[in-house]
């Protein structure tokens, strides 16, 4: 049985069928809005995660509240992708494999973003990579370490390129291919001169 205790910050802690309920609703609601656009309704949503339409409002009762949350989700993922990379024993690529994770996001989250400045949220893209900071600064040491990326690589340098490339891919919608050819030439400008391709 599961307890309902409430947790020590005072609120009661989510049941696990809850928890997944709420995981199912966000992952069909990201694939939904992601091939439907602004024309997917909170239904088909409910739909694809199995669950009925009450339960998708019961975790979010907006439309927005569901957009926002697609987004915290998506950060959260990003900080577990980079804790993962920096416990790596090969952290040479690091660095490199979370830019282009990050740039594929921006790319397939258009639509979620897009629908959020109509409810008049503006998600900055600037201040979603500021968010994630610390854990870009630990990738890059471990790179520099490992001598794949050059030693005068600075943080800010770093995060500049990140924002820039991915407010590229979010705005413009890159297909894959452009995707590539473009952190090919970015990921060759910070690489050390011995290991670039």
């Amino acid at each position: 049985m599961t307890s309902s205790k409430p947790s020590p910050g005072g609120a009661r802690p989510m049941r696990a069928d809850a928890r997944r309920n709420r995981e199912r609703i966000l992952a069909a609601a990201e694939a939904v809005f992601a091939e439907r656009g602004p024309s997917a309704s909170t239904e088909e949503v409910a739909a694809r995660a199995g669950v009925a339409i009450g339960t998708v409002f019961k975790h979010f009762p907006t439309k927005q509240e569901l957009l926002q949350a697609i987004m915290k989700d998506l950060l959260g993922r990003l900080d577990r992708d980079m804790a993962a990379l920096a416990a790596d024993d090969a952290p040479g690529e690091a660095l490199f494999t979370f830019v282009t994770r990050m740039v594929e996001q921006a790319a397939q989250k258009r639509t979620v973003v897009g629908l959020l400045a109509e409810t008049g949220i503006d998600l900055q893209v600037a201040s979603s990579v500021q968010m994630l900071r610390e854990g870009i600064a630990t990738l890059l040491i471990r790179s520099q370490e490992a001598g794949t990326v050059r030693e005068g690589v600075r943080l800010d340098e770093v995060i500049a390129l990140l924002t820039g490339i991915c407010q590229g891919a979010l705005h413009a919608g890159w297909d894959r291919d452009l995707q590539r050819r473009t952190l090919a030439i970015v990921f060759d400008g910070l690489r050390a001169s011995a290991d670039r391709r």
